[in-house]
């Protein structure tokens, strides 16, 4: 079976394997945030009465080998694409470069979402 994923740069067929085991079927995910909750890429909250942390981790709750697998597809892909190297460079000079690799893995999962969705028009909007 042909994956959308192999026409991302720099995403091979055993990354996008990984990704596709680990997401399985992409409709039990009704939105980009659901499935960036089960990698384990949204950040964590810490709250405590009218204190809100800002520096917080990600929660690291979730499918360890899919996390892996974006992290990596991320760092690679932003080697390749300019789009992707300019935002992690943006974010990079916001913050360190972890930082920098995990919102770069956050944009790239949504647009990830998108293209296994089918929804071609809205993955154009996320990667530019």
């Amino acid at each position: 079976m042909k994956t959308p994923l192999i026409s991302i740069p720099r995403i091979s067929y055993t990354l996008a394997s990984i990704i596709l085991s680990e997401i399985g079927d992409i409709t039990r995910f009704q939105a980009p945030a659901k499935l960036l909750a089960f990698a384990g890429l949204e950040p964590s909250v810490y709250q405590s009465g009218k204190f809100q942390a800002t520096d917080t981790s990600m929660v690291k709750r979730s499918s360890k080998y899919l996390r892996w697998a974006i992290i990596q597809a991320a760092r690679l892909v932003a080697m390749r694409n300019p789009t992707f190297k300019l935002y992690q460079e943006k974010k990079k000079s916001e913050g360190n470069h972890y930082i920098a690799i995990a919102h770069t893995s956050k944009k790239l999962l949504r647009v990830i979402f998108y293209l296994l969705k089918g929804d071609f028009k809205i993955s154009q909007k996320v990667v530019s």
